[in-house]
């Protein structure tokens, strides 16, 4: 080889330090990347700690600014009047206006966003010209609007840490500069050729000549004379042209830029993310009318509707283009875990309504790529909401198995298929290097079954998006011989080829379980109950309401508050916020909307008593003993219930029926029924006084299902201390720490001897400075034991457990999950099984063995095992980052337990744990009669009816959801008081189905099952 004087070069690898020289000494010269440069003529700036618009900042008094000034603390936002002068010298120039800081901001010019500036996410310019013409103006006033946060909020020491309330953020460039956009394309060259050289290795000849073009290049081209940097594009221009052979690999790149709705920073915050990363996708597709970009998240495009409505008419514009393409289909990308069934029902139609109401069309693909773990119920939802395709890539993030596949059907446990896709290069923001181009097509285990993949572009979580460079790199790898086809795509394309190539695609069943992130089922217990409570209210007021307006008046039917609360469950089912893995001021965020949601839930569920009962809750003078009881549950429940009287005390008493009149309640002293329980507790001993209440609560079945020695009701704390993922990790490890809790502080004492009701408490002393009160309560005609408990928790780095060892032997224990349930192994035989000593449910988990078995219900809670005969519910953690307060307050739940004769599903555990988290609704009345009356029945026990609510938007139509809860194969009658005209099978987004009429028989509605289906059906009501 000779060098360009004909010396001889000692190896061909010399070159290959040679090229990278010339790269280092470009790369970051600003001399060479950029020319003149140019200060503003004016800097100046106000602060606020207030988020405002445009119009209300540019009235405020600037006072003068300068570079290296500090701005804060963190959350405040500095707005910026810069007013720049181009000199006529640069005529003909591309002219750029950088801006260099530590926080992240936003360029306006005539009243309008133009460019976000994020120096984490490589965006630190905005283009005033390509070419600077005489009658372009040359003076001009841009303002920027700078948030004192990073990309990744502003974690003290680490990302994930609590945000520093003091940190100051430095404003380090400001100015006008010129543009070498020759040099730019030189170096970009000479990246992709040394990467090649660098990455295919010494076995491939392409690597060689990649080398040996960048060594020519470096011969031709004179860094100080751009008139020879033709001449060496030239040689990396023939590189680039030699094509590919038909065989060779397609990669589908999509811009893409995943903004987590609130993180480590609050939701209002987001918006300003959202504007900042659009705007900037927004001005890359004006100059590159090839650029994609898959966007997800109807609350964000909701979002930018109503904050930056100009820039949402340029979104529109792309997005009619095919440019812009709303993804998901889904109002936020939720949790895939913790959300109810009819939770993520309304993910999809709140946000499959929304693209279509405001782009034409729903989404075909759901796309979640960082949630931790997905349901094996998504399936059927998907299908449901006319989604047929998922992608994903969070499972590449297993801590122990590797998954085995990036391209296969996923299958859910009624046996609904989606082709799914994980992306190889196990990521959603790539940056078009040519490593990671290798990575794809190395990485991916379904070689010879597809040849196609995806390829996500983009700074991700904090926003920010695609760059230009990232463009740039990949126009060069778009057909070069030695690496794979680089093509900007869709989704739709890449998913199109995919099913043209799917025949020979593997199948995966059941839960996509990720082996990390686990603590997430516990973290922040206030936000796990505010959800469950604020699932119930809706369902509450969704039922009253629609049968309201059933029984005629001038109720009306609330759609659009319960659209607004709706979305605001929603949104809090994002998978930071849900999952407990944000920071204080989200978790306040979150609070306050639950508290929103209970308030306005309690005032629309008592507009719709008032109209559904009005007759029978006018007072009647002399008498205030009448009770009326209502049941928003599909079957009967005998249970006890309560009163508070005028002077505050309670007041038990019997009901049976599904909405029932009580003229009387009868007390514990009154009643003769043979299974009412009287409490006699004689000794104070703790652990006798639980095995007493334990085996008291069974004695119907006269055995004891506590194994010798053992104590049921047994708290156990644990060191909990993750590698790094605070919030979200709980590690394996963290077993082995077990202690149990046995600090009594105050001894176990009768608080109701018996009657209706029975019941005992104490006082327990956890770790070094948190107490637990509970009240253990069995009611008569009760098959479940409940213990109320109350946590005065103030621990760090603690897990908070309670264990029922049970008389129990199985390899499998049952877990509820979105409209059905499965089973998950009680042993650790391989690596698949003890990756999860810890899982999630629903509101309840069953260990059974042929005839017997124990049930864990409970109210508010998520993690829980079953290993061995130990069922455990996870109650309580402690992280300290990135909420360094994270449940240090005061907590109240309730579980229950309830051993049982047979099967779980012929014993009614699946109803008993939905009477525990839906209570009757007792309302004081007037004296006059009433008969029962129910407004649905459902012949089989093993049908649950979900969900009634009223159709949108078509008047009096009710939209009724059920679902088959054993797993099992069956047909079922739905019966119903209401006056139906007309009964339609509809899917998950209320469109009827092709000959989906249902004929109204005698015995109602004939209505065909299989295992976990779910069905939805739109009953038209008469006038």
């Amino acid at each position: 080889m000779l060098g360009k004087r004909g010396a001889p070069c000692p190896h061909p690898w010399a070159a290959l330090h040679r090229a990278g020289l010339i790269n280092r000494v470009l790369a970051p010269s600003n001399r060479r990347l950029f020319g003149d440069r140019c200060p503003p003529i004016s800097l100046s700036c106000f602060q606020t700690p207030r988020r405002i618009p445009y119009s209300e900042a540019i009235g405020q008094e600037f006072r003068p600014a300068k570079v290296g000034d500090s701005f804060g603390p963190t959350w405040e936002t500095c707005w910026f009047k810069v007013e720049l002068s181009i000199p006529p010298a640069w005529a003909g120039r591309e002219v750029h206006f950088v801006w260099e800081s530590d926080g992240e901001g936003m360029v306006w010019r005539d009243a309008q966003p133009v460019q976000g500036l994020t120096k984490e996410g490589e965006k630190t310019s905005y283009i005033l010209t390509r070419s600077m013409k005489e009658p372009e103006p040359h003076s001009l006033t841009l303002y920027v609007e700078l948030a004192c946060n990073g990309l990744f909020g502003a974690g003290k020491g680490s990302m994930i840490a609590p945000p520093d309330p003091d940190r100051r953020f430095t404003l380090s460039k400001a100015e006008l500069v010129v543009f070498n956009r020759d040099v730019y394309e030189l170096l970009m060259d000479l990246e992709i050729l040394l990467d090649m050289a660098q990455l295919l290795g010494e076995e491939n000849q392409r690597s060689f000549q990649a080398l040996y073009t960048a060594n020519q290049m470096v011969n031709v081209c004179d860094v100080m004379d751009p008139s020879t940097f033709p001449a060496a594009r030239d040689l990396a221009a023939a590189i680039f042209s030699q094509r590919n052979g038909e065989s060779q690999h397609t990669i589908h790149a999509v811009g893409h830029c995943h903004i987590d709705s609130a993180w480590l920073w609050p939701y209002e915050e987001t918006i300003r993310k959202c504007a900042r990363s659009w705007v900037t996708v927004v001005r890359l597709m004006e100059c590159n009318p090839e650029l994609t970009f898959a966007c997800s998240q109807a609350q964000q495009f909701e979002w930018v509707r109503s904050w930056y409505p100009g820039l949402y008419a340029q979104v529109q514009d792309f997005v009619a283009k095919g440019q812009f393409v709303p993804v998901g289909g889904t109002w936020v990308e939720m949790d895939g875990n913790l959300p109810s069934g009819e939770s993520m029902v309304r993910q999809f139609l709140q946000g499959q309504r929304f693209f279509q109401e405001q782009f034409g069309r729903i989404c075909s693909e759901f796309w979640l790529p960082d949630t931790f773990g997905y349901s094996a119920q998504l399936p059927q939802l998907m299908r449901g909401c006319g989604i047929r395709r998922f992608l994903t890539q969070k499972l590449s993030w297993n801590l122990v198995n590797a998954f085995p596949h990036h391209t296969f059907f996923w299958e859910g446990i009624d046996g609904s298929r989606v082709l799914t896709h994980f992306p190889p290069g196990d990521s959603y923001g790539m940056h078009g290097r040519v490593e990671e181009m290798l990575k794809t097509v190395k990485n991916n285990k379904d070689k010879g079954r597809v040849n196609h993949s995806a390829f996500l572009f983009g700074f991700g979580d904090g926003g920010g998006g695609p760059t230009q460079k990232m463009l740039d790199r990949m126009k060069r790898m778009t057909d070069t011989d030695g690496l794979p086809r680089v093509q900007i795509s869709t989704p739709d394309r890449l998913f199109s080829a995919l099913e043209k190539e799917s025949s020979q695609l593997c199948t995966w069943v059941g839960e996509l379980f990720l082996e990390l992130h686990n603590g997430t089922y516990t973290t922040q217990a206030q936000i796990k109950k505010g959800n469950r409570e604020c699932e119930r209210i809706l369902h509450d007021v969704e039922v009253l309401s629609t049968l309201a307006v059933a029984r005629g008046g001038a109720f009306q039917y609330p759609a659009s508050q319960l659209q607004r609360l709706w979305r605001l469950l929603l949104l809090n089912q994002f998978h930071d916020v849900l999952p407990g893995s944000c920071i204080q001021l989200v978790v306040e965020d979150a609070l306050q909307y639950y508290a929103e949601i209970r308030r306005a839930g309690a005032r629309l569920q008592e507009e719709a008593v008032q109209s559904l009962c009005r007759e029978l809750l006018q007072p009647k003078a002399g008498n205030t003993e009448s009770t009326l009881v209502l049941n928003t549950l599909p079957w009967e429940r005998t249970e006890v219930i309560s009163r508070t009287g005028p002077a505050g005390t309670e007041t038990l008493g019997m009901s049976n029926l599904g909405v029932a009149h009580i003229p009387e309640f009868l007390t514990g002293a009154e009643t003769t029924n043979k299974e009412i329980l009287c409490l006699s507790l004689p000794w104070g001993g703790f652990t006798d006084v639980r095995f007493l209440l334990w085996t008291l609560s069974y004695f119907k079945l006269s055995l004891n299902c506590v194994p010798g020695g053992c104590c049921a009701n047994q708290f156990a704390l644990f060191d909990d201390v993750p590698l790094y993922w605070d919030a979200w990790d709980v590690m394996d490890y963290h077993l082995e720490t077990r202690k149990p809790v046995t600090t009594l502080l105050k001894p176990l004492e009768i608080t109701l001897a018996g009657g209706l009701r029975g019941s005992a408490s104490f006082s327990l002393q956890i770790g070094e400075s948190s107490t637990l009160t509970q009240e253990i309560i069995l009611d008569a005609t009760c098959p479940y034991l409940r213990f109320l408990t109350q946590v005065e928790w103030k621990e760090a780095h603690k897990f908070l457990k309670v264990e029922f060892p049970v008389q129990v032997r199985s390899t499998n224990a049952t877990y509820e999950i979105q409209f059905g349930h499965l089973q998950r192994p009680t042993h650790w035989n391989t690596s698949w099984d003890w990756a999860r000593f810890e899982v999630w449910a629903h509101k309840w988990l069953d260990l059974s063995e042929h005839g017997f078995g124990v049930a864990l219900l409970n109210d508010c809670k998520y993690g829980a095992s079953a290993h061995g005969n130990i069922l455990s519910l996870s109650l309580l953690r402690a992280p300290k980052s990135p909420d360094a307060m994270a449940d240090i307050t005061h907590h109240q739940f309730t579980y229950a337990v309830m051993p049982h004769l047979g099967s779980f599903q012929d014993a009614g555990v699946i109803q008993c744990a939905y009477n525990l988290n839906f209570p009757l609704h007792v309302v004081p009345a007037s004296s006059a009669r009433c008969p029962p009356w129910s407004a649905f029945s459902v012949s089989s026990p093993a049908v649950v009816l979900e969900t009634v609510k009223q159709a949108s938007p078509r008047g009096r139509t009710v939209v009724v959801r059920l679902y088959e809860a054993h797993g099992s194969t069956l047909v079922a009658w739905l019966q119903t008081s209401l006056p139906v005209q007309e009964a339609v099978l509809c899917d998950l987004l209320e469109r009827p189905a092709a000959q989906g009429r249902l004929p109204l028989e005698q015995r109602g509605l004939r209505l065909s099952f299989t295992p976990f289906r779910v069905l939805s059906i739109l009953l038209v009501l008469r006038q």
